[in-house]
């Protein structure tokens, strides 16, 4: 079985699980609650997975990685694909559009190009129907919807086929008895010291260098219990070399929990970039 969250987009999570192969027959998957409920419901049924958002392997939502860490100890990430976007941008006539009705999971994919676009979105919940938003648009309004769900009448507007111009990472999660890299796999790994002190993120920095880790993605993350929990990515080729470094935290005090296993995907799509200008010397 499998399941989604509230917010997230049937269509967009329904092609994920099929094009991915994690359930065989292409059927809606279960509407599980909010990410926090759902990833809660996979740690508690034996067998029950989740496709979640995830933004990119080597750049992971920051909200996803927060409920992950709070999620059921063994819930993690086990596989991830892409999946073209379907968004599309529609209306009842050709001049439709400054007023658009657009769900969560379709702002959180097309928000730049929307802003870019100069369309001045409505914001409803993903669970919204499509009756409902129809209505909240009127004659002159419009819709961000996924392709498969355009309702009659509509016809696609100038400018929707930017919204179809990127792909979407989609994961896996579960709660699997044992967990394993057995080829190069992209890692999320949360960390934190028991004693948060000056230097404390900078010896543990330290332990993930001389192990020979890269990191691609750092992040801090304040706790309710004192110290900093920090989360990072990277590379790594195998088990072998992941037990090491998860041996060393131990030995130095370090709590820690792997988030994702994913292996790696040969793909051009990266994470998005910044072109940084810098203070002058």
């Amino acid at each position: 079985m499998l399941g989604r969250s509230t917010r997230d987009s049937g269509p967009l999570t329904r092609s994920a699980a099929t094009q991915a192969g994690w359930q065989r027959d292409d059927l809606d998957l279960l509407d599980l609650g909010t990410t926090s409920a759902t990833l809660s419901t996979v740690g508690s049924i034996r067998g029950l997975g989740a496709v979640v958002h995830i933004g990119h392997p080597a750049q992971p939502d920051p909200d996803l990685e927060r409920t992950l860490l709070q999620s059921p100890v063994g819930v993690l990430l086990t596989a991830a694909v892409t999946v073209p976007s379907q968004w599309v941008w529609v209306g009842t006539r050709a001049t439709a559009g400054a007023h658009t009705v657009v769900d969560e999971a379709g702002m959180r994919d097309c928000r730049h190009r929307l802003r870019a676009m100069g369309v001045h979105p409505q914001l409803v919940p993903t669970s919204t129907e499509m009756a409902d938003r129809v209505a909240l648009a009127g004659v002159d309004g419009a819709l961000v919807v996924e392709r498969s769900r355009v309702p009659a009448g509509f016809v696609e507007l100038a400018g929707s086929e930017t919204l179809s111009g990127d792909k979407i990472w989609y994961a896996l999660a579960t709660a699997p008895q044992t967990a394993a890299l057995s080829s190069p796999s992209q890692v999320w790994l949360a960390f934190g010291p028991t004693d948060d002190h000056r230097g404390s993120l900078q010896s543990m920095l330290d332990i993930i260098a001389s192990a020979g880790f890269d990191l691609q993605h750092l992040r801090s993350q304040s706790a309710n219990d004192g110290p900093h929990v920090f989360f990072c990515a990277f590379v790594c080729d195998s088990q072998t070399a992941l037990s090491a470094l998860l041996l060393e935290f131990g030995k130095r005090g370090v709590r820690h929990r792997t988030l994702a296993l994913l292996p790696v995907i040969d793909t051009v799509l990266g994470p998005d970039a910044v072109e940084p200008r810098w203070d002058r010397d």
